[in-house]
């Protein structure tokens, strides 16, 4: 079937603001609340954090508003857009392979993203129900290390997360995913004001020490692998590289302002990182855990200080709500690229579509789900299921996606258009073509070279 042959009716978000909450929910995710504190706490604190500011407007942004201006231009699902704004330009339809990948790195990556949300929606109950009161370290290791290895309750609640997936997505871009976002975003606000709030009455004084940890610099901390730790997860946090902002800028209007619309997300992703370190580093202070504990940081150490704290069974499920939601406004999107694709692309509906892809993403976060137990000797080049997964997409097509995407619409296009789209000036849009032309592709060559090098630290 011919490009020319899909489908002619297209979504459109109702509103700027709709469209401004869901990319900011796609945005906002586990990488906020779970990747960032660790990272934050492992590198060093506010070197990284810094750093990491500095990268997300100066490498992020651009390549955000590439990625919703080639999809505004499009119209289309990610891969038909690249296909055919390249024919528009001129260029070979070859470059729909940055959409390729980047749709089928969605795919892959919900599918173990849907596992981690399945934790945090146990982790709400395990902590409403009192089982962190009193543990210390090995306990909640042992119940971390435990669930993993129950099959069964794996499986459950990764099925609940990826069928709320399928309920949202399949009402639609307007009903579904704009609607969704809009209740969850103002939620995910409320429940963290709330948990830092907490934070800074029951932890007393480690408020101010986290606070310092965060902001104040210590460049003395700040190593080759915190800068180059600090450039992948600005890249990664704002959703680059899966084809996602692309199918988002597919839905929108010329009216929206592109520069102002992704500086306001850009800037609501780095108030939710920075809140969700002071809500989480104050407890871990105040209770003298490690800040640099790593990816156990949310499932086996942070639930020590809500055992041994007052209220701690509420603050407890309080955040792993919170962490829920956060990874539900990031899950819906993951989904939204195959869908579009399948609904434009086959006789499909939208909710045919929508149960199509839940279902195979589901199946392969089965996979994912046995790496950990039955099929944990199951290995390539030296990695499970669920870690292969996650390194190739995020270590690989990701930053080939991202590099393809910026390459494209600084060297292939119309640099006049995208001027004139952009409302730009002659300075500042020498400051966009110095950035867009070389020091991005630079900067995600980086981050591509050193996917394939020995982690150090």
């Amino acid at each position: 079937m011919s490009t020319g042959t899909m489908k002619k009716s297209h979504s459109q978000w109702s509103s700027r603001m709709g469209f401004m909450l869901a990319a900011a929910g796609s945005a906002v995710g586990l990488g906020n609340i779970w990747k960032f504190p660790y990272m934050a706490g492992e590198m060093g604190g506010s070197a990284f954090v810094l750093t990491y500011l500095l990268f997300m407007f100066v490498i992020g942004l651009p390549i955000l508003v590439l990625e919703w201006l080639i999809g505004r231009r499009g119209q289309k699902n990610p891969i038909h857009t690249m296909e055919d704004v390249a024919a528009s330009e001129g260029r070979s339809k070859l470059w729909r392979w940055v959409g390729i990948i980047g749709v089928l790195g969605s795919f892959l990556i919900l599918s173990f993203y849907s596992v981690i949300g399945g934790w945090a929606t146990d982790y709400i109950f395990l902590a409403i129900n009192g089982t962190f009161n009193g543990v210390d370290g090995a306990a909640t290791g042992q119940i971390f290390s435990g669930f993993l290895s129950d099959v069964g309750s794996l499986l459950t609640w990764h099925t609940v997360f990826m069928a709320a997936n399928t309920i949202i997505v399949a009402m639609g871009v307007g009903g579904g995913l704009e609607r969704a976002c809009k209740v969850m975003m103002p939620g995910l606000g409320l429940l963290l004001l709330i948990l830092v709030g907490y934070a800074a009455i029951v932890s007393g004084p480690s408020f101010g020490v986290a606070f310092n940890f965060l902001f104040t610099p210590n460049w003395s901390a700040l190593s080759g692998t915190a800068i180059l730790a600090a450039l992948g997860h600005a890249f990664f946090s704002l959703s680059l590289g899966m084809g996602i902002m692309m199918a988002y800028g597919s839905y929108l209007g010329k009216d929206v302002n592109l520069l102002s619309t992704a500086r306001t997300v850009v800037i609501l992703d780095v108030i939710v990182a920075m809140l969700s370190g002071m809500a989480i580093f104050p407890l871990v202070f105040a209770n003298g855990l490690e800040a640099g504990a790593g990816p156990g940081l949310i499932f086996v150490t942070l639930p020590i200080a809500f055992g041994n704290m007052a209220a701690g069974s509420i603050l407890g499920c309080l955040f792993f709500i919170f962490l829920t939601f956060a990874a539900l406004t990031s899950s819906i999107s993951l989904l939204e690229p195959t869908v579009e694709l399948l609904e434009e692309k086959t006789p499909m509906g939208r909710k045919t579509a929508t149960v199509v892809s839940s279902v195979l993403i589901w199946a392969l976060g089965i996979a994912c789900i046995l790496s950990f137990n039955e099929w944990s000797d199951v290995t390539l080049f030296g990695k499970n299921i669920f870690d292969l997964l996650d390194y190739l997409t995020s270590k690989i097509m990701l930053p080939v996606t991202g590099l393809g995407t910026v390459i494209f619409g600084a060297w292939m296009m119309n640099q006049k258009i995208i001027r004139k789209e952009l409302n730009l000036g002659n300075f500042w849009f020498g400051v966009w073509s110095i950035l867009t032309r070389i020091i991005i592709p630079l900067a995600v060559v980086v981050i591509l070279v050193c996917g394939f090098l020995p982690e150090t630290r």
